[in-house]
């Protein structure tokens, strides 16, 4: 009920029921009247049910009007989301998410003199906004989008409005698209309504232009949490402004790969906020960086609070640095991701295999005593995969993901030693046997059989690719 228009049930007939709450004088009623969909419309509904939306995506919105509207030809389209929105205005609705996305090129139209005119003409419908995201997905931003800068400029201008509006305002979401062009609009309409007040900035995937970045954080009091994710690259330059800041910097999460500049300045970032960091995520590709065992140790050294590990382009190098990274933050470690296969193509194959192996041979005395979610995606040796699953007989884990990549058949052992000893709660599992043909790059989760023999003992079989956790999400949900 909170956000009906992103859960896809592919029926859209919900729609009818706010458009219930049309005014008699409004100008889609009459429209409504050409296509006899008035007579669909509900007569009596037992709630107010526009007042129970607590979450809107504008893109979903418009998407699923469209669909409902399709067996309507030619309705006015965009004259039914006008009343909508102005329903829910009319009709209290009190959000507490709004994501205000720009992706769709054909939705622009329904904006600037519809959706951002309707929210800056009745701001008490979004005054309880907890949760606002801006997003468009274009680079670098949405600048000439749709070839017309006059358009551009004054989107921009109402969004700025929109955030500049908001007093309880606890997250903020840019992506790395299109926080180049709302920078200097944070910088200008952002910093002072919020200035003496509490807030949780979320700084996800940044692109390089970030050079008044120190600005922003310095003239933001009291920031509950930064998550810094996936920025490219992640460079000295952007690394020692935060460095410098004066002010708190609570660095929760951090996620670099290769194409990250690793280097002194980022083991002085976690010695200065180490101690903050609560979500990791690393990637070294190259086997000719030493400093990449540096970092490693600066992780051990100052970051003793790290719940989410994400491990993936492994080396020689720090391949068992990174086993003694994971044994030495066991005691906080809920959420560990392990990922040695995306750079295979780069490299021989027979360092693949031998880094899958050496994890498994190590891997399983060194886990914490509880993990709420473990995903390895290696090349298993039935071998290895045994003395794994013998190795880690303590550790009870909730949700396992098993993606083996051309590997051996390790169902057997997953039956013996995790289904029969009923040591997970859900399990999913890609590639289990290969050698089967008819299963080769396949999911568990489809062989009804396997469903029904592991849910009788009490372990959910779920879709491997659903199952997977989405960092994203998780930070976005956590804090």
């Amino acid at each position: 009920m909170g956000k009906p228009f992103s859960i896809s049930t592919g029926n859209y007939n919900f729609i009818e029921i706010y458009l219930y709450n049309l005014n008699l004088n409004d100008d889609l009623k009459t429209e409504l009247n050409k296509y006899d969909i008035d007579k669909l419309l509900p007569s009596n509904t037992l709630f107010n049910y526009p007042s129970f939306i607590k979450y809107l995506n504008t893109q979903d919105f418009i998407s699923s009007v469209g669909r409902w509207a399709k067996a309507y030809l030619n309705l006015n389209k965009k004259l039914v989301i006008i009343s909508l929105f102005k329903i829910f205005i009319e009709n209290d609705v009190n959000l507490h998410t709004l994501e205000i996305e720009l992706t769709h090129l054909g939705y622009l139209s329904y904006f600037n003199n519809g959706i951002l005119e309707l929210i800056l003409q009745n701001t008490n419908f979004i005054h309880n906004i907890k949760f606002l995201k801006l997003y468009n997905g274009k680079t670098p931003g949405f600048l000439y989008i749709n070839n017309n800068p006059n358009e551009d400029k004054l989107t921009k201008d109402r969004i700025s409005q929109i955030i500049n509006l908001h007093r309880n305002l606890k997250k903020i979401v840019l992506d790395h698209t299109n926080f180049p062009s709302y920078q200097p609009l944070l910088l200008s309409k952002l910093i002072m309504p919020l200035k003496l007040m509490e807030y949780n900035v979320i700084v996800f995937k940044v692109f390089e232009q970030l050079e008044p970045l120190d600005k922003l954080f310095e003239q933001l009091n009291v920031l509950e949490s930064v998550h810094i994710f996936h920025c490219y690259p992640i460079n000295t330059s952007f690394i020692q402004q935060i460095i410098n800041l004066t002010r708190p910097f609570k660095l929760k999460s951090l996620f670099i790969n290769d194409r990250s500049q690793i280097d002194q300045s980022l083991q002085l970032l976690l010695q200065k906020y180490g101690a903050y960091l609560e979500n990791l995520g690393c990637g070294f590709r190259s086997n000719h960086d030493p400093i990449s065992k540096k970092l490693i140790k600066s992780i051990i050294k100052y970051c003793k609070n790290i719940k989410l590990l994400d491990l993936h382009d492994y080396n020689n190098q720090i391949i068992y640095p990174t086993l003694n990274l994971i044994e030495n933050i066991k005691q906080n470690l809920n959420y560990l991701t392990i990922n040695i296969f995306e750079p295979v193509v780069l490299r021989n194959i027979i360092d693949y295999n031998k880094y899958s192996s050496i994890i498994l041979q190590n891997l399983g005395q060194i886990l914490p005593s509880k993990l709420e979610y473990l995903s390895l995606t290696l090349h298993i040796k039935a071998g290895n995969f045994k003395l794994f699953l013998e190795s880690s007989k303590n550790t009870i884990i909730k949700k396992l993901l098993i993606n083996n990549e051309d590997g051996d058949d390790i169902l057997p052992y997953i039956k013996k030693y995790i289904m029969k000893k009923k040591r997970v709660r859900y399990l999913a599992i890609k590639n289990s046997f290969h050698k089967n043909a008819l299963f080769h790059n396949k999911d568990l989760f489809y062989l009804k059989d396997e469903v029904e023999e592991f849910g009788s003992y009490n372990i959910k079989l779920q879709n491997y690719n659903d199952s997977i956790m989405g960092v994203y999400n998780y930070i976005k949900e956590t804090y």
